[in-house]
């Protein structure tokens, strides 16, 4: 297949999964994988990384009225030097709260996961372990709380989660929002959480690779086209995949994405098996 196409196959799927709890650094690798696509930089962890920096348009455009609101609200806390009863100073500094075990695990274990830890079968494995956790916490968490009811006790309880998606197949969404059920949070308020979260972290890694891609320390060489291409598919279904997931997680359990996550092992298993 064209490398234009690839791309474009790759990038929706990275738009949708990004987003659904289902792992999209997982499906990066399996994707390619089942397909036979060899491509170095379409399957590099550069090129995966660009198509998170788009997945970041697409949260940045859905939650832009947020966004209006709580950076102004974070640093007017720290001018006050108070909450002053804001529940959106608040929340912007939850989310700070969430960033420091992701930053700290992205530092010391990022190059390992890049270099040591994108083979399929340890995929398919992380998958199983990723629907029993989000099964679990879907069933016996509370589900009786909105943001505001997190605490900041909570927010890095679900921020130490997030850490554990740079384990590939545990899916950074499916892990914080896991967390957030596990806190008592409804499940469209963790969804919520997880996204507004998920925000600083994805535009850090981001600039992270794309400036080894600039110095060449990516090992890779960069295909524009491509690139475009994927950019713009991640961006579009990203946004497709926040909007679907918010709306059904109104009145839907997590049951169908927990069956899509075994599923999608034993595809990868029975083709690994048989090849």
């Amino acid at each position: 297949m064209d490398p234009i196409l690839q791309a474009l196959v790759i990038g929706i799927v990275q738009g949708l999964t990004e987003f659904l709890p289902i792992s999209s650094s997982g499906h990066l690798i399996v994707v390619p994988y089942l397909f036979g696509w060899t491509d170095p930089f379409l399957t590099s962890l550069a090129f995966g990384v660009v198509l998170h920096v788009a997945t970041l348009v697409a949260l940045l455009v859905y939650f832009w009225r947020d966004w209006a609101r709580l950076v102004p609200a974070g640093l007017a806390t720290i001018r006050d030097r108070s909450f002053a009863g804001d529940p959106d100073r608040k929340l912007a500094w939850m989310i700070a709260a969430t960033m420091p075990p992701a930053i700290v695990a992205g530092l010391l274990l990022n190059d390992f996961f890049e270099k040591e830890v994108r083979q399929p079968v340890l995929v398919a494995l992380m998958l199983v372990v990723g629907a029993a956790i989000l099964s679990m916490t879907d069933r016996l968490g509370r589900r009786t709380a909105g943001m505001e009811g997190l605490g900041f006790g909570g927010a890095f309880f679900v921020g130490c989660a997030q850490a554990l998606a740079l384990v590939p197949g545990i899916s950074r969404s499916g892990i914080s929002i896991s967390a957030g059920l596990a806190a008592g949070l409804t499940r469209e308020a963790a969804a919520r959480f997880s996204f507004l979260m998920a925000a600083p972290i994805i535009a850090g890694a981001g600039a992270y690779e794309i400036r080894k891609l600039l110095t060449g320390e990516a090992g890779v060489a960069v295909e524009p086209g491509p690139l475009v291409v994927g950019f713009i598919a991640a961006a579009v279904s990203g946004l497709v995949a926040i909007t679907g997931l918010l709306r059904y997680l109104r009145g839907h359990p997590m049951t169908i994405f927990v069956a899509y996550r075994l599923a999608l092992a034993v595809v990868v298993v029975v083709y690994f098996l048989n090849a």
